[in-house]
């Protein structure tokens, strides 16, 4: 199977260079625009898709994401795996501004984001248990330490509703959970990516110790992009180096994740709503073809 790396770059990613053929694509979706257009090319021989999770310019509130339009648009390209990448907060002492973490768990407080491809009509659980893919998270750790990166392989993301960061309370509290970094993005995106049998690993760019540290100021957006900064062109690194550890053909996913919805759909198909059906051609069209 040929494989198609599809990059979603968050605050302070809005490009990458080096795309032989590069080109800016429109992608219509059932379920609207996506972010902006998505950058089309070939790195080491591989396919790649980038799409500015904020659109260039930054122009998107982590609310006014259009997560469902990024993922089908991705998977309507091709993708066969996304890697996304964004600007956290840590809550622990040893995860620190510059360095990045290699996600595998999330705990979700957003609100009023639509979570799910399917509903009424159309009704489908898929597990999440583990919801980032193991084998493409490792190759993302890989590339990050072949660039020299200090790495932290595994963490908690606590996904908040922002656009305010947190108050000092809000900060403590999920301290004391065991969450490990703050961020406003990762939710509902990796739900979605998972629905649409996608492997998706989420790699973390620390930035600040949000207001949990005595030792440090509040949250300060100067602060924040400074870091971003240096650590955009650490994240871009570690794209640059993933096709060639991954190479142009793709195996199936070791963590099933491309099998996502093998025993997912629950609604009869004689129940099934059409209209619905015809929005899910690109995320389920594989379980949903005659």
């Amino acid at each position: 199977m040929q494989r198609r790396i599809g990059v979603i770059g968050g605050s302070g990613v809005y490009q990458i260079s080096g795309l032989d053929g590069a080109q800016w694509r429109r992608v219509d979706t059932p379920w609207g625009a996506p972010s902006d257009e998505i950058l089309t090319g070939r790195l080491a021989g591989v396919e790649m898709a980038f799409l500015p999770r904020h659109g260039r310019g930054h122009v998107h509130s982590p609310a006014s994401v259009p997560f469902r339009a990024n993922i089908d648009a991705l998977k309507r390209l091709g993708c066969t795996e996304v890697i996304a990448v964004s600007a956290v907060g840590s809550l622990r002492a040893d995860f620190r501004p510059g360095d990045m973490v290699v996600l595998d768990q999330f705990i979700d407080r957003t609100s009023g984001r639509a979570g799910s491809f399917f509903g009424t009509g159309c009704v489908a659980h898929v597990s999440l248990a583990d919801p980032t893919c193991a084998a493409l998270s490792a190759a993302c750790t890989q590339a990050l330490r072949a660039g020299g990166a200090t790495v932290h392989e595994g963490g908690t993301y606590l996904a908040m509703e922002g656009p305010q960061f947190s108050t000092r309370a809000e900060s403590r509290l999920y301290r004391s959970w065991g969450c490990d970094v703050i961020g406003m993005t990762a939710m509902p995106e990796a739900r979605l990516a998972r629905e649409a049998e996608l492997c998706y690993a989420s790699v973390a760019m620390v930035t600040d110790y949000d207001c949990w540290h005595d030792g440090h100021g509040a949250v300060d957006v100067a602060q924040v992009i400074a870091v971003l900064t240096a650590n955009a062109g650490t994240a871009k690194a570690m794209i640059a180096a993933l096709p060639g550890l991954l190479g142009p053909a793709r195996a199936p996913c070791p963590c099933g994740c491309d099998r996502a919805l093998d025993h997912a759909l629950m609604t009869a198909p004689e129940r099934r709503d059409p209209a619905l059906l015809a929005r899910l051609d690109a995320v389920a069209g594989r379980v949903l073809a005659p």
